[in-house]
This record gives C-alpha cells, structure tokens and sequence, in this order.
C-alpha cells in the first residue's frame, strides 16, 4: 500500500522573511512613539518643577524688596530700572543703610548695593567701606516695555519720568520677572506688587 504524499508547506508554519520585517518595522514605530510620549512627559516634568521652584526663589525676593521699600524713609533717586533709597535692609538694623536697586550691564540681574549709615539722617554719613553688594535675582527676565519701578502720587496716578519732585511719590510698583521653559508661560512668570511708602517723613 503506498503511503499519502507529505505536504512540506501545511508541516513549515514558521514566519516569512517579509512577516518578520512587518513585524519589526510596526515594533519600531510602537517603540518610537512610546519613547517619544514617555521623554516629552519626563521633560515637562522637569520643566514645570524647574519652574516652580525658580517662581518660589521670584515670590520670596519679590516680597523681601517689598518689605525694603515699604519701610523706606526717603528717596534720593528713582528712575524705570534703578532705585535708591534709606531704609532698613535688615529688621534688626539700628539705622538705615543706603539701598541701591539696580541692573546689571545685560539687564538679566537685579542687584542691591547696601551702604551702612553711621546714624539716620540727615546726621548720618554712608560708611562706603563697609558696602555689600547682594543677587537679588538671577537670571532676570527684562521684558522692554515693562519698567522695573513705577512711581505712583497721592491719587494713585503714574508719574512721568524723570520725576521732578522725589517727594511726590506716594507708591511705588515694583514688576520683576524670571525666564521659565513651560510650554504655557510665554517665556517667562512675572510679579506686581504696589507698595505703599507707610514710614516716609513726608507721609505724615
């Protein structure tokens, strides 16, 4: 009796060449797309906490130059991006130091040069040798059409540069900004806080 003919192709049920390279080429793509997903997450992860905590350092230095200016007790030059002024830089000070807000040469840091005083004035005299220079902050966002400082009178109404009399300053708005990488931000996070001169001489 003769016996039925083999056939080889149902026995062979391994993949072709052509079925692994689909299968490969579709694994690649699921591998990409995954990847891609999973580091743009990470990234903006890291973005936001990056931001965050660069928006904490804006909020903290923001409120302390708040506090310096609020507690001033005159001013002695004022212009957008440059203050000067007498006033307690530390609570614990026994007189006024010397308190120059500026910018640097590139406008992406905000410094503060503080000068001791031998006593308040008009008596005291600025002890220079003795001057500290501190990074207020760093790096700085300057957007051009935004001043650092704006100057307010007694009716709350911006007062127009140069201000020919210092003693019309009743308020002053402080607007400070930091670079941050989310998507969302437009480049940067800003601050506005409207001080009020509470310990000015000619508050009173």
């Amino acid at each position: 009796m003769s016996r039925p003919k083999l056939n080889n192709d149902s026995q062979n049920g391994g993949f072709t060449l052509v079925e692994v390279l689909v299968t490969l080429f579709l694994a690649g793509i699921l591998a990409t797309a995954a990847f891609t997903f999973i580091n743009t997450s990470v990234n903006q992860y890291l973005a936001f906490q990056q931001d965050g905590m660069v928006f904490g350092d804006l909020a903290s230095q923001s409120q302390r130059v708040a506090q310096v200016v609020r507690g001033l007790t005159d001013i002695t030059s004022a212009t957008a991006d440059d203050l000067t002024i007498y006033a307690y830089f530390y609570p614990n000070d026994s007189y006024v130091s010397l308190v120059h807000y500026y910018k640097d040469s590139t406008k992406s840091t905000l410094y503060a040069d503080v000068t001791p005083m031998t006593a308040n004035p008009p008596n005291g005299t600025p002890i220079t040798a003795s001057k500290k220079t501190y990074t207020i902050i760093s790096p700085l966002y300057t957007n051009a059409s935004v001043n650092t400082f704006v100057y307010l009178d007694s009716y709350g109404t911006t007062l127009p540069m140069p201000i020919a009399d210092l003693h019309t300053i009743k308020e002053i708005q402080v607007n400070l900004a930091v670079p941050v990488k989310s998507p969302s931000s437009n480049g940067n996070d800003a601050l506005t806080l409207l001080v009020s001169l509470r310990n000015r001489k000619t508050n009173l």
